[in-house]
């Protein structure tokens, strides 16, 4: 964690080539493309087009087929699809009173600068580790994006007891205001006690009504049975320093939701994603279909 995040620069990556490559987008990131230097897209590029045996050993093709398979494959579907399911639930937080936009691990996330129109009166907070933090600040500073008025920076270690008196201390935040929070790309890499305890901190900061999205690897991820995509997943997180150490079945992250006082509100499985989520773009794009990541699900739980 004293490093910038690697999944997120991947992440990153992988929502800029989707956006710069389609005109049917599953999600428009139409600002990930400039957080990252020509140096570093040309590397993930390069680095990922050779890993085609790794990802698809049966591909043919040109270094630029290699790699839009191994994104469209690998590396698009957990970005943008939990992406588009977060931010369609939040415009409808929005539309219900909800006032305030928590991004907990924001990463390389985007929202706060290209604002859509239902976010002119959200305040919103980007929480991360300094490390990713403070270098997407650096990022943004020299790129000299305009920074929103409503938009606030709170650095924030999630594994030390105190973190959240940051988010309370920070003078724009109103515990008292119906929120909305996204822990996207979390739940993998927490132990569960931690997970648990992340999120009743953050049921405590907040007030009834607010709700929370996610996504969560379900419980065949660490078994023979998981999908091929995602063992290779698992072998790419070890590899970059940050291990997968969790998973859940639906019951157990019910029990633990219910225990922390919030009620499941929309559960998508894979196949739903692929259905609700993606369908417009593979109309679009039947030689190039994404299919959501396997033994992924994505979860929106309103606190009681």
């Amino acid at each position: 964690m004293n490093n910038k995040s690697i999944t997120a620069l991947v992440s990153a990556f992988a929502r800029a080539y989707h956006a710069e490559h389609n005109q049917i987008k599953i999600f428009d990131d139409r600002l990930a493309r400039e957080l990252l230097t020509n140096e570093e897209y040309a590397n993930i590029s390069s680095n990922m087009s050779k890993g085609i045996t790794f990802f698809l050993p049966e591909f043919t093709g040109t270094q630029e087929e290699c790699l839009r398979a191994i994104v469209d494959w690998q590396l698009s579907p957990s970005p943008l699809g939990r992406a588009a399911f977060a931010e369609q639930a939040l415009e409808n937080a929005v539309t219900l009173g909800a006032r305030q936009y928590l991004i907990f691990a924001a990463g390389y996330d985007t929202f706060a600068y290209r604002q859509p129109d239902f976010a002119d009166h959200l305040q919103i907070f980007e929480i991360d580790h300094p490390a990713t933090g403070d270098d997407k600040q650096r990022r943004i500073s020299a790129l000299h994006w305009h920074v929103p008025s409503n938009v606030h920076y709170i650095p924030a270690d999630f594994l030390e007891p105190d973190w959240q008196n940051g988010v309370l201390s920070c003078p724009a935040f109103d515990p008292k205001q119906i929120s909305f929070s996204s822990l996207l790309g979390i739940s993998y890499y927490l132990p569960k006690d931690t997970f648990k305890q992340l999120l009743s901190a953050i049921v405590l900061l907040l007030p009834s009504g607010s709700s929370i999205v996610f996504d969560y690897p379900d419980e065949f991820t660490f078994t023979p049975q998981a999908g091929g995509r995602t063992q290779k997943q698992l072998m790419m997180a070890a590899q970059a320093g940050e291990p997968m150490q969790a998973s859940y079945s639906y019951r157990e992250l019910e029990q633990m939701l219910e225990e922390l006082n919030l009620l499941i509100y929309q559960h998508l499985t894979p196949a739903e994603i692929t259905g609700q989520l993606f369908k417009a773009y593979n109309d679009s794009q039947p030689a190039h279909p994404i299919t959501a990541f396997d033994n992924v699900n994505y979860c929106l739980a309103v606190k009681r």
